[in-house]
Parts: structure tokens; sequence; C-alpha cells
């Protein structure tokens, strides 16, 4: 039997192989966002991150919790490990088998190019406050930039600059947030209404309540125009209200010194504004609230335990929207309350899109639409995970609660911006 001689080359030769095939095999950065991913929030930090850096990220709607997918870079995998974020390198083939697996016509999949950091704003005061916002929250813990803009800003006509806004849980009616019954003596609210007067007087308006009215129509403008807005708590029924009081006076002399409208309720024009219809405001300045939309009260006579809310399912082929404002790694989530919880189902406009409710309750605590070439969501409540947030608690320390789905819903509006180039289907 004959042998051939032995080559020293040969296994450098198979080395040099290996080398060359290993790295052509394992192409792609799977980041999974199910159950097996450490740190979900941090997650949508990593995407926004990549998107700043120019390379695109796919959005893998409904596989696995909404996963994201992108080439393998040496430098994403250690900013990977840096932030704590659970990721898989996977080979080309592989990849090309989950794009091939989610656009079978059969399977509720859909892949969504992300393709630019949207410039975020957070429509907040300057100055300090005595709550937290769960929005700013989250952006900070993420490692997500955005701008503090407020009323000089929007008046100055600042809007068209950003991509995404977020109103902090302002009130829009000039009310200061209905709270002059337990707060009128203290001290942050009364230096609250000096600036806010002073804001007024500076920008060329009479009263607080025509500042804000100024500002909710700038940022109606915005949506039209095609910005995505997104609010919180009372950021969206009291911003709601305000643009269905355009021509009428709701705020009572403690808070503009002459009296509303006697006749104000019937003078409301429902069609001006986003969301809700056919709702009472609230004619009490003793009374913590803005008007019957909220569904404070009942949610407040459910037990804790059971106060939940359901995303709904939609198709990822041809309702890509609401479909990536609702990915998640849970389907039932822990509800929570705020100034305003969630929103009364018979008050919610026809044509709005309800994507979670508590269905027990009569409540939607999710809801989104379109206006004009933009689009705006509502979330009812303060924070995701603080069930019952009081004025001068401390804020949530999201490193305990790095997986929740409650926080993620807030997350899919900030990317959700990153894809509006796709060509939706009709």
């Amino acid at each position: 039997m004959k042998t051939r001689p032995f080559n020293p080359l040969k296994p450098l030769f198979f080395l040099f192989i290996m080398l060359l095939t290993v790295p052509s095999m394992a192409r792609h950065l799977l980041i999974p966002m199910d159950e097996v991913q450490q740190n979900h929030l941090k997650a949508y930090g990593l995407a926004y991150w990549i998107l700043e850096r120019d390379v695109e990220v796919e959005w893998l709607l409904n596989y696995r919790g909404g996963s994201f997918m992108v080439k393998h870079v040496p430098t994403i995998e250690r900013e990977c490990n840096y932030r704590g974020i659970s990721f898989e390198i996977i080979a080309d083939a592989s990849a090309t088998g989950i794009l091939n697996e989610i656009s079978d016509p059969q399977v509720n999949m859909d892949a969504v190019k992300l393709e630019k950091a949207p410039k975020i704003a957070v429509y907040s005061p300057k100055t300090a406050q005595p709550w937290d916002d769960a929005v700013t929250l989250v952006l900070t813990y993420a490692e997500i930039p955005y701008d503090v803009i407020y009323d000089d800003e929007i008046i100055q006509g600042q809007l068209h600059l950003y991509d995404w806004l977020h109103l902090h849980h302002e009130d829009f009616t000039g009310q200061y947030g209905k709270f002059y019954s337990n707060y009128r003596n203290a001290k942050w609210y009364r230096d609250q209404v000096a600036e806010f007067e002073a804001t007024a007087q500076r920008l060329g308006f009479s009263k607080v309540s025509e500042l804000k009215l100024g500002v909710a129509l700038k940022i109606r403008d915005y949506t039209a125009g095609g910005g995505f807005m997104f609010s919180m708590c009372s950021g969206t029924d009291s911003y709601d209200i305000a643009l269905a009081a355009e021509n009428v006076d709701i705020c009572e002399s403690m808070f503009d010194g002459d009296p509303a409208s006697p006749n104000a309720q019937n003078q409301l024009d429902f069609e001006r504004s986003f969301a809700f219809t056919n709702y009472l405001i609230s004619r009490d300045p003793y009374e913590y609230e803005f008007s019957n939309v909220d569904a404070t009260p009942v949610h407040a006579r459910t037990p804790e335990n059971l106060d939940v809310f359901t995303l709904f399912d939609f198709s990822a082929k041809w309702d890509p929207v609401p479909t990536m404002l609702c990915q998640n790694h849970e389907k039932v989530i822990k509800g929570f309350m705020g100034q305003t919880t969630a929103y009364n189902k018979k008050y919610v406009k026809p044509d709005v899109l309800i994507m979670g409710e508590s269905k027990a309750l009569n409540s939607a605590k999710y809801i989104h639409g379109e206006f004009g070439k933009g689009q705006w969501t509502f979330y009812g409540g303060h924070d995701p995970e603080d069930y019952q947030h009081f004025v001068g608690d401390p804020p949530t320390d999201l490193d305990l609660v790095p997986n929740s789905p409650g926080y993620r819903l807030i997350l899919n509006n900030v990317l959700f911006p990153a894809a509006k180039k796709k060509k939706q289907k009709t």
C-alpha cells in the first residue's frame, strides 16, 4: 500500500481555509427579543446606536418577540457585551433561512428595515419637577439621546427639527394639572404658576391657557405635517381636550383670572381633536380629573393583581405599523395607574385603533391613529413598573426591571419613525 509523503504545509493550508470559512459562515448578529433576552430595554438602545452609525437594522416583526438582526461587525458584538445584551452570531445561511421563514405568506411575520436614527424631542419643563417621567427614564436607561424642549422652542417653530416628539405628562388645558385642591399652597405649585405666567407674557399670550393652546396647535400642525407624536398619562386626554376647546374658555378664575364659559360643554368641537369624542369635561376646579374619558375610577376599584391589559394581534404583512408598536415577549401586561390611567372605550373615536385593552373593565390602554401625514400614540398611566405613583415618589430603578413589557411599548414607538420610509401595503 502506497502512502503519500507528509507535507508540513498541508495543516497550515487547512487552517487558512478554516479562518476564511468561519467568518463567512457567521456574518449576522441576531438580537433575540423573546424570553432569552437578558435586557430588552437596552437592546432598543443598541438598535438606535447601530442606526446612528448608518448601518441598517432588520426588525423581525413577530419573530421571537420582535428580534433585531444586523450584519455581524465586531464593534457591535463588543457593544452587546458591554451593555449586557443577549445576542447570537449566525451564518448567512441561517439569516437567509429566517428571512425566508418570515416571508412565508402563511405566517404572521414580516421584516422591516430600520434606516435612520430618529431625532427625538421630549416636551417637558426645564426646571426640576416633583415627579418623574417614564419616557425620559427609559430613554436615559437605554442610552437613546433626546433633547428637552418646552413652550419657547415650540412657539418659536423648532418642532420641524425632530422626527419624534414625546409629551411629558402635561396639562394642555391651562389648569395646572388640576392639582389646585391638594397642592395650591405647595412651593413647587406656586413656582410653576409663576413660571408659566411669565412664559405666557414673554411669548405674547395673555393667559397660560392661551399659551398651552398655542403649543397644542403647533403640535397638531407638526403631526399633520408628518411628525410622530407619543404621549402618556394626562398628556393624552388634556391635549385632546385642549384641541376640542380651541374656541371656548374651560378654565375657572383660579386658573386664568376669569370664569369659564357657562356653556363650555356644548361649545366643544370634537372634530378638532385626535382621539376622543362626546365626553363630559370636569367643570369642578377641585376635582383631580379632566373629563370622564379617564377610566381611573373603574381601575381604582379593581384589585391590582386583576388590573391587566392585553395587546391585540395584527397582521405583520398588512398592518405593519400597529404590529411594530405591539412587539413584545408578553401579550398580557400588568396595568398601572396615573392621573389618566386608561380610556373609557365608549369615548374613543371609531377610527382610532385600539392596540391594548382591558376587556373586563371596558377600557383602552394603548391607542394609535393618523392625523394628516403623521401619526400619534396615546398610552394611559404614569409608570409601567410603579402601579400607583404619587407626587414625590422616587423614580423607578430600571436596572431592577430590564425586561419590562410595559416599558417595551414606549421604546417600540421610539424606533417606529426609523421605518417610516418603508412602503406600506394598502
